[in-house]
This record gives structure tokens, C-alpha cells and sequence, in this order.
């Protein structure tokens, strides 16, 4: 992996040819264009900053006409000679049983170029098929969707194929990653999120994009939104003071308090302001931490309700699955699993 300063976006060039389906390329180009920008603007939370710079690279930059008669407007070309740092060729709609070699040669010239300079080469499905004919699948696992296994055999017996794996990342520093079928393109990019930045934003990609399990429903995926802007100073002091105290016992009462408001004046008023009745922004303020000690946190469940503070056990899962949709254990094994196996490797150099 090439050396790069950490405050510069990664550069990332989808590559499009006439057999290339729209939903990966355009899928991976709004996912990734997204990381570190979408999720302030959804929840108020500071900016991280932009972590990938994504186009569409193809021959020329005219436009195309990709597979399903989908048109397409290349930001970059082949000959621009730049240098990236990832490049993707997405799902590619052709024959099972055509042969594929030498069937792209100025892709396969421009892939070959980019990983010879430090670049990671990623496919989705079978874009696979274009890594094998530039040389970089030989003598390395990889796959691809299920149905060009045979033309792999024919074509590239050298390519130790797993058709059975959904993601392969192969290859010294895993600057090869191959992925299953045309949908796979969504573990690609938590993939890819979480080895260049980070699992916290491969998880919030995940919850902005409802990717994973959506078995049950979208209450998982959900976070607590922006704050409603108001000039209630008292109630913004109440909400300052319960950031950092959220976790005390009767946070409600200590913030009427605080107000000096009686108790259904400030009540009134902390709905006006923020739209919240105080013991429900209390509880999603400790529900959403709750959720984030989960996420990226071995702690047993019974402590992350005690840390959050909910003293009873039972009622700290009866309401996280009331506020969520799922049990806590469940929610954990739900996010974590975006971010482990596979998904460990070599990251940003």
C-alpha cells in the first residue's frame, strides 16, 4: 500500500465498460461518495470528512451505454494517467460460455498499471473476470458469481476459485479483493469502508443505507436525528448539562432543578423546544450510547445498561428492544458482524 497523508480522500475510480450493470456501479459510487459527509449532516454530530473521492473512469469521457441500456458519464478516463488508490470493476453482463480473454485490453492495461503502483483492485460478481485477464488473479483465491465458475475454468484455470465465499481479499496486503454476486457489491463497500477508515463508519453506512440483515425491519438501523434547533437557553442548558449526566439517576428531575422551572413548565417547554418529552430524550440519549457501547465493545450487556444507566437488567432490554426493534445481544451480533472476519486486513498506509 503506497504511502498518503491521512487528510487527503482516498481516490476511487469505478470502472464502467458497455457490459457493466448499473446498480454495483452506481450503488458503490453514492455508498462511498457518502462517507464521512451524510452521517454529520443526518445526526448533527461533527464532520469526519470526506474519506473517499469516487468517478466513474472508462475509455474516454464521452458517455456511455452500459448494460439495460443504462446511460453512463465517465468523470475520468484511461488516458488521464492519473495514479488511484482503489479501483473497482463492477458486475459485467456477459455470455457464460464466451470466452473472456483479451476482450478488454485497454481496462485490463489501465488495472494493470494501477496495481503495479500501489493500487487495491477490487471486483464485484463478475468483474472478476477482467482482475483474471489482467493477470492479477493468478495463483490467488478469488471469486466471483456462481455462474462463471465454468468460464474461470476454461479461461482461467490459474485462479484458485472460491465461488462459495461472498468476499476474498488475496493477494500481498490484500491489494486484490474479489466479491461474490451482483448484490455482493454492499459487503465490498463495508469492506472497504472499514479498512480505510474505520468500523465506526462502515456501521454508520450501514444504518444510513439499511445494509445487512433488514429481516427485521429498519428500527435497528435507525439513530437519533439532528437536534431541533431552538433559543429556549434554559432548556439548551438542560440539554448541555444531560450530555455529560445522562447516566445518573432521575436525570428529570435533577434537570427541573437545574431550570429553577416548575415541573410542568419546563415539561412544556422541553417539548416545544426539542420536540422530545424530557424522559423520552432521555431514554433515547441513553439507548443511542447504549447502542454505540454495542457496536464497537466486547462489555457484557447487563453493564453497557448499567454504564448507560439503567440499574434492572430486564427493563434496560425491554425498552432497548422497544426503542430498537431487537435485543441488545441480537443488535450486537447484528453490527459487529458488518466489521470482523474478513473485513480485517491491511488498511490505510
Amino acid at each position: 500500500m503506497k504511502e498518503r497523508p491521512d487528510t487527503k480522500p482516498l481516490q476511487v475510480r469505478l470502472l464502467a465498460l458497455p457490459e457493466t450493470t448499473p446498480s454495483a456501479l452506481y450503488g458503490l459510487l453514492e455508498v462511498l461518495s457518502s462517507v464521512g459527509t451524510i452521517w454529520p449532516e443526518m445526526t448533527g454530530e461533527p464532520p469526519a470528512g470526506r474519506i473517499f473521492e469516487v468517478a466513474i473512469i472508462a475509455e474516454r469521457r464521452a458517455p456511455i451505454t452500459c448494460a439495460l441500456g443504462v446511460p453512463v458519464q465517465p468523470g475520468a478516463s484511461f488516458s488521464d494517467n492519473e495514479t488511484v488508490d482503489i479501483a473497482i470493476v463492477t458486475d459485467l453482463a456477459i455470455d457464460p460460455e464466451s470466452d473472456a480473454r483479451g476482450r478488454w485490453p485497454l481496462a485490463r492495461e489501465w488495472l494493470r498499471r494501477q496495481f503495479d503502483e500501489g493500487a487495491t483492485i477490487c471486483s464485484v460478481c463478475t468483474g472478476s473476470l477482467l482482475l483474471a485477464d489482467a493477470g492479477l488473479l493468478e495463483g490467488i483465491e478469488a471469486t466471483t458469481h456462481w455462474s462463471a465458475a465454468g468460464q474461470f475454468a476454461r479461461c482461467f484455470p490459474a485462479t484458485l476459485l472460491r465461488p462459495e465465499r461472498i468476499l476474498v481479499p488475496a493477494g500481498a496486503e490484500h491489494r486484490i479483493v474479489t466479491s461474490g454476486g451482483a448484490a455482493s457489491w454492499e459487503e465490498l463497500a463495508l469492506y472497504l469502508i472499514t479498512r480505510f477508515s474505520s468500523p465506526v463508519e462502515a456501521i454508520r453506512a450501514a444504518k444510513l443505507f439499511v445494509l445487512g440483515d433488514r429481516s427485521e425491519g429498519q428500527l435497528p438501523f435507525a439513530a437519533l436525528g439532528r437536534p431541533k434547533s431552538h433559543e429556549d437557553a434554559v432548556i439548551a442548558a438542560a440539554q448541555d448539562w444531560l450530555g455529560s449526566h445522562y447516566d445518573q439517576p432521575h436525570p428529570v428531575a435533577a434537570m427541573v432543578a437545574r431550570s429553577g422551572l416548575p415541573e410542568r413548565t419546563f415539561t412544556r417547554r422541553f417539548k416545544a423546544a426539542t420536540g422530545y418529552a424530557p424522559v423520552d430524550y432521555v431514554q433515547a440519549l441513553r439507548i443511542e450510547e447504549a447502542k454505540q457501547m454495542l457496536e464497537i465493545s466486547n462489555t457484557a450487556t447487563e453493564a453497557v445498561g448499567t454504564a448507560v444507566g439503567y440499574d434492572d437488567p430486564a427493563h434496560f432490554r425491554r425498552l432497548f428492544k422497544r426503542r430498537t426493534g431487537t435485543t441488545p445481544a441480537r443488535y450486537r451480533q447484528r453490527f459487529q458482524g458488518l466489521v470482523q472476519g474478513p473485513f480485517q486486513g491491511p488498511g490505510r498506509a
